[in-house]
């Protein structure tokens, strides 16, 4: 068994890491930080882990034996902490946006801050276990896409893998409360959001450069994306519908068979006429539909848990390759499906 641990676990991703953690039957938990809930046991701030975690967290690893560290900490944070655990020899797998952008430049635009661990920042491998699984087998240390680069990325790699679409890809994509983080909010306030669809962060949101950045190393060449987030008033679950000119007409069965092909034998990938969030939702699984809208207009649709597939899920799938584990392992259950 190997040893995990995460930093920073008192959040929704540090609980749905301890969540599929617990269960997983190469990997064990053995310890999580949080500096507000040091002594506090795991299972006191996460309910739904009584029974299954029985340790309290730490106020920082107390230990350097770890076979992989979770870094599931604010973006500005893991920075200062990554470097010492990559130096004591543990696999690290970082859920925060600091190791995904490789510019410094564009990371400051986005974030507003100055990379502070610029050695490691390219030594980190981006994370979409269906793209890049061969440079994740052999890294050493991960940084997890986003939620919403998940989805997007995940929808559009095929047409731009196979050059059959124009540089430029509009995605409206949907996300649910909890993709906002534990931490209550005026624009998570029930009262707020419990009744609306709520476009925000137009043209400025920090994913719109990670897609973009994915999308054309699967491609090749630049790529123009227009991105806009929405908030649902759901608590799990996101749903992007991308928007696409192909470049030479096709019929929708042979989109379709394009998609059958580059996805074929992804165990997390669900080919479907129309996605849902319910049948994801609990699950590491992306469903995706693709669809024709006029002789040369293509509309892709996908669907995942944010949680799950947009962040713990898929750091954990990542996790399984990085150790030649089976890349189903602790992942391989249905979404709940309502």
């Amino acid at each position: 068994m190997k040893k995990a641990a995460v930093v920073g676990g008192s959040g929704y991703t540090g609980g749905e890491l301890a969540r599929l953690l617990c269960r997983h039957p190469n990997v064990e938990l053995t310890a999580m930080t949080s500096r507000q809930l040091a002594g506090t046991k795991v299972s006191k701030a996460h309910p739904f882990l009584k029974g299954f975690v029985d340790i309290s967290f730490e106020e920082k690893l107390s230990r350097s034996d770890y076979d992989v560290v979770f870094t599931a900490t604010p973006h500005g944070a893991s920075m200062d902490i990554v470097p010492e655990l990559i130096s004591s020899g543990a696999k690290v797998i970082d859920l925060s946006g600091d190791y995904r952008l490789k510019d410094v430049d564009v990371y400051k635009k986005w974030y507003g801050l100055d990379h502070r661990d610029v050695g490691n920042l390219g030594k980190a491998v981006y994370g979409i276990p269906e793209l890049f699984s061969e440079e994740i087998k052999k890294a050493d240390f991960i940084s997890n896409p986003g939620c919403y680069p998940t989805c997007s990325i995940l929808a559009l790699a095929p047409l731009f893998s196979k050059g059959l679409i124009e540089e430029r890809v509009i995605i409206d994509a949907k996300s649910s409360t909890s993709g906002a983080g534990a931490e209550p909010t005026k624009a998570t306030h029930h009262p707020t959001c419990g009744s609306s669809i709520t476009p925000y962060k137009i043209g400025s949101h920090r994913h719109s450069p990670e897609i973009q950045m994915a999308l054309e190393k699967v491609a090749g060449h630049d790529v123009e994306v227009i991105f806009s987030p929405h908030l649902l008033p759901v608590v799990r679950g996101m749903l992007c519908t991308c928007y696409a000119r192909l470049g030479e007409d096709m019929d929708k069965e042979a989109l379709q068979n394009v998609y059958n092909s580059f996805y074929f034998g992804k165990r997390f990938i669900r080919m479907t006429s129309i996605p849902s969030m319910a049948s994801v939702v609990g699950s590491n699984f992306c469903e995706i539909g693709v669809e024709k809208a006029g002789s040369r207009n293509v509309v892709v649709m996908s669907a995942i848990d944010n949680l799950v597939k947009g962040a713990s899920g898929q750091a954990i799938q990542n996790c399984n390759l990085m150790f030649g584990f089976e890349e189903s392992a602790g992942l391989d259950f249905p979404g709940l499906g309502v």
